[in-house]
């Protein structure tokens, strides 16, 4: 067995990002920029109102106040949309709204909470300073400057400012074609009838969710008997995709299989087992041009075991970095934990606050790899070192949250 950091080293070795392609700014959305979007115009394009009120010049009402306003000549308005066509002049006032341009000659704005008009008068009853509640052109951003660095994975909020910078086409990663492939007799997929043996598949539905949360496409290739046939066949569904990820029959039973067949295949693993629990049986190499990820089948050593080998590949083949750089974290045990054996081991716990606000975990008591309603509750992981020692309560410790979807706060 190898460790769990030399398992990754070696898995993740063998991926670079996909190749770029152009897609509309509304298909964008999740996609990871492989080049910067620079904005093809300024913003605001020219000097606007910050408030509703009254474009006037500064130095015409430097002596206003509440008890003795002075009196500007109304001579306009200018509107989102609508500029005033004209320029303020001395003693002159523009009424003006929020966003709209800021008319020649005037050189601040007056909130309309300070000023009383009629018709043809507006009495302003407070100075201002010039350039009071003025937006100066490009004070948001200017032409051809970056708006979001290549490497990004765009929100909700990066495609409001790619249109904001009037970019209608990013160039983005291509997103990962990845195939599923479930293998044992037992496995029968929900709704279908099961047989006196049979219990419902789950891990390749699991995987399927966790890829397209992670920006990936999954192709489930559906379940594979425990037949050497059967194997060797569906894996060839795999064709044209940038990952096979197996679950089951990666270990060394009699009815695993997978890595028997597809060594006869020519796969040349380069991990078949990793010191770590749960999820000991895992595999990976290299089916001619498609790469095997093989995980084992017990439900919970898929997820673990998915969330730290095949997240990271997804992340790579976009062409993000493999961890966010914002984790893991650090959070205070409300329990004691034993002393470690020689395994890495991936705790699931749950995550909280105390009274001052600090993170707290807190381990579930039973923590076997067939347990799904545990891990679906489990907030994260809590990694232990091979032979570590017994943590008292209160020990601060590191956690892993469990992100099923792209981390994007």
């Amino acid at each position: 067995m190898i460790s769990v950091a030399e398992a990754r080293a070696r898995i993740l070795s063998a991926f670079a990002p996909l190749p770029a392609e152009t897609v509309a700014l509304p298909d964008a959305l999740g996609r990871v920029l492989a080049e910067p979007v620079v904005s093809r115009l300024t913003q605001p394009p020219f000097h606007a109102a910050a408030m509703d009120g009254w474009a006037v010049r500064a130095a015409d009402i430097a002596a206003a106040t509440a008890d003795r306003p002075v009196p500007l000549r109304r001579t306009g308005e200018s509107a989102a949309g609508h500029a005033f066509a004209g320029s303020v002049g001395a003693g002159e006032a523009v009424r003006i709204f929020t966003g709209a341009p800021l008319p020649d000659g005037a050189d601040a704005v007056v909130m309309q909470e300070d000023c009383h008009a009629d018709d043809a008068i507006v009495q302003v009853g407070r100075s201002v300073a010039a350039g009071r509640f003025v937006r100066r052109a490009g004070f948001d951003f200017a032409a051809g400057q970056e708006l979001l660095p290549k490497g990004r994975r765009l929100t909700a909020r990066d495609i409001a400012l790619a249109a904001g910078g009037n970019v209608p086409w990013l160039t983005v990663h291509r997103r990962p074609r990845i195939a599923v492939l479930a293998t044992g007799d037992e496995i029968a997929l929900p709704g279908d009838p099961l047989g006196p043996s049979q219990i419902v598949s789950t891990n390749a539905l699991g995987l399927c969710a966790l890829i397209a949360a992670q920006g990936g496409l999954a192709h489930n290739l559906g379940v594979a008997k425990d037949t050497a046939d059967s194997v060797a066949t569906m894996a060839k569904g795999a064709a044209g995709c940038d990952l096979l990820v197996t679950t089951g029959g990666a270990a060394q039973g009699d009815y695993d299989l997978v890595r028997d067949v597809l060594a006869e295949s020519g796969v040349a693993l380069d991990v078949q087992a990793v010191a770590m629990r749960p999820g000991k049986a895992l595999m990976f190499g290299r089916a001619g041009a498609v790469p095997l990820l093989g995980l084992p089948g017990n439900p919970v050593s898929t997820g673990v075991t998915a969330l730290l080998f095949l997240r990271p590949i997804l992340r790579v083949l976009q062409g993000l970095p493999p961890e966010d750089d914002r984790l893991p974290l650090r959070a205070r045990l409300t329990v004691g934990l034993r002393a470690n054996d020689r395994r890495e081991d991936y705790l699931r716990a749950t995550l909280a606050a105390d009274g001052d606000g600090a993170l707290t975990v807190t381990p579930f008591a039973r923590q076997d790899s067939a347990l799904t309603s545990l891990y679906a509750q489990a907030d994260c992981l809590i990694p232990r070192e091979p032979n570590a020692d017994p943590e008292p309560a209160g020990a601060l410790v590191t956690v892993l949250p469990l992100i099923d979807g792209a981390l994007s706060l």
